[in-house]
């Protein structure tokens, strides 16, 4: 029989939350790593038991864990990340440059074509690929060479935090980083093009449209049509039907267009999920109604997904990397809450139902589909 394994990354552990395709009784793990900040787990799509984890806190610094047993026990792997060549600079917040510093991996992501490769995405922004498993990393260097210097941190650091693969040519990654904005490589990482035209920042950049400096929050994508991306802007929903080279707004009806998560129906490649939160100042729902929003139009036509999530008195806040969405034949989303919550539904978004309550605040949500 089918099921799903959640994996769920929270400020003080991890849990593996795991159900059979039904998705209505649900094993909840004890903590893994308890007392860490999990950044991020997520599990390789060509060996499901293989699971990286980034756990961070700040006496004992960075370490990456990775499990070839489905999460049952876990090992420390390599923890080196060292920028290529000469650090160089980027923008501070007061616009002076300030040095490349490396903080803390924010996102790992196996290869789709390998099962040893895996990126990592870090603080300060750049990307990182290990082929043997986790056990060296090298920096793709091409990106901060990108008009890095022009890169400025976000209110929650210059964090490359997506990394989109192309299912159909193992070449083309897409990324995205807070506070520098959306870019493509082509040939597997050694150069870079910025994909941020059509961008508008009028309240965050001198040069409202300007080729890299956009807060971009989260990217998703169909893997049956990887050219058409969608897009969580600091402010904006956005859409490209070419692969980034131009990007239009899809917000449409939402009550705000401000929010973090985007994801994409597993089989239904118009049909697309955000969580809007009220502004940047203000991470919670509009009038403490916890909803979700789909369009299964690809943006503009948006409806309000209620149906098990609380509808008053509600001030979570959902992150970029808490959603998340199975391949089972009746489509599952999953995400958590910085109120400890992860909710489940088993219906594409019509009707939810929390698997697990009161966990440490919720930091990133993946889901792997066991067959």
């Amino acid at each position: 029989m089918s099921g799903v394994r959640v994996l769920v990354g929270t400020r003080k552990g991890a849990f593996i939350l795991i159900s059979d395709e039904r998705r209505k009784e649900w094993n909840v793990s004890e903590p893994h790593f308890a007392g860490w900040e999990m950044y991020h787990l997520k599990g390789s799509p060509i060996n499901p038991n293989r699971i990286y984890a980034s756990q961070s806190t700040g006496w004992f610094g960075q370490l990456i864990q990775r499990s070839d047993d489905g999460g049952k026990t876990w090992e420390p792997v390599n923890n080196e990340f060292a920028y290529d060549g000469e650090t160089g600079t980027h923008q501070w917040y007061d616009g002076t440059q300030h040095p490349w510093e490396f903080k803390r991996v924010w996102l790992l992501e196996p290869s789709l074509h390998d099962a040893d490769t895996v990126y990592a995405g870090v603080e300060d922004a750049a990307i990182f690929r290990s082929q043997d498993g986790g056990q060296s990393w090298h920096e793709l260097p091409g990106l901060r060479h990108t008009k890095g210097e022009l890169w400025q941190p976000g209110a929650g650091g210059m964090c490359l935090h997506t990394i989109v693969q192309d299912p159909a040519n193992p070449n083309r990654l897409y990324v995205a980083i807070s506070a520098a904005g959306a870019f493509r490589t082509d040939d597997g990482g050694e150069s870079w093009l910025p994909i941020n035209k059509g961008l508008l920042s009028p309240f965050e950049l001198p040069d409202k449209d300007a080729e890299v400096g956009h807060c971009v929050h989260s990217i998703a994508m169909h893997p049956f049509r990887p050219d058409v991306l969608f897009m969580q802007k600091h402010w904006d929903v956005m859409r490209s039907d070419n692969a980034g080279g131009m990007w239009s707004e899809v917000s449409g009806n939402l009550p705000t267009d401000f929010g973090f998560p985007i994801a994409v129906h597993a089989h239904e490649p118009e049909t697309v999920y955000v969580v809007p939160i009220k502004s940047d100042s203000e991470h919670f729902p509009p009038d403490g109604k916890l909803r979700v929003y789909r369009s299964r139009t690809g943006g503009n036509e948006w409806e309000a997904l209620t149906d098990g999530l609380p509808q008053s008195d509600c001030y979570v806040n959902i992150l970029r990397s808490a959603f998340a969405v199975d391949s089972l034949d009746s489509c599952g989303l999953y995400f958590g809450t910085t109120g400890g919550q992860v909710y489940a539904s088993a219906d594409s978004g019509d009707s939810w139902m929390p698997i697990v309550r009161d966990l440490p605040a919720v930091l990133s949500v993946e889901v792997q589909t066991l067959r």
